[in-house]
């Protein structure tokens, strides 16, 4: 049942992706996920910075009562569809159930 709806979640997130990366010369392009402390939620953002300019973020998509190892498998299927950097904000002294590797190095300085 869960594989179920990780790929429900997977085809929502890539649904509204794929028509905002538009592969634009001079423009970075990366997968923001946040872990949602006070919910137990995990939100997906595209960000999008054209150089000189601003950054967007846009939200994707929310997981909503995921643990870890559930997270970490999803995060396995949406690396095989897109090749864009996931950046982790919010999992600071966390580590993959699986792999014991740790989720996020440092905190961001703008946090």
């Amino acid at each position: 049942m869960a594989a179920i709806a990780m790929t429900k979640d997977l085809k929502i997130i890539m649904e509204r992706l794929t028509p905002l990366f538009k592969r634009k010369r001079n423009t970075r392009y990366w997968i923001s996920l946040v872990n949602q402390t006070y919910t137990p939620a995990f939100n997906f953002f595209f960000n999008i910075q054209p150089k000189d300019q601003r950054q967007r973020s846009i939200p994707l998509h929310s997981l909503h009562g995921y643990d870890l190892a559930q997270l970490e498998a999803f995060l396995g299927l949406l690396r095989k569809q897109t090749q864009l950097t996931i950046e982790f904000v919010g999992f600071e002294d966390m580590r993959w159930p699986q792999t014991n590797r740790i989720i996020q190095r440092r905190a961001r300085l703008d946090e």
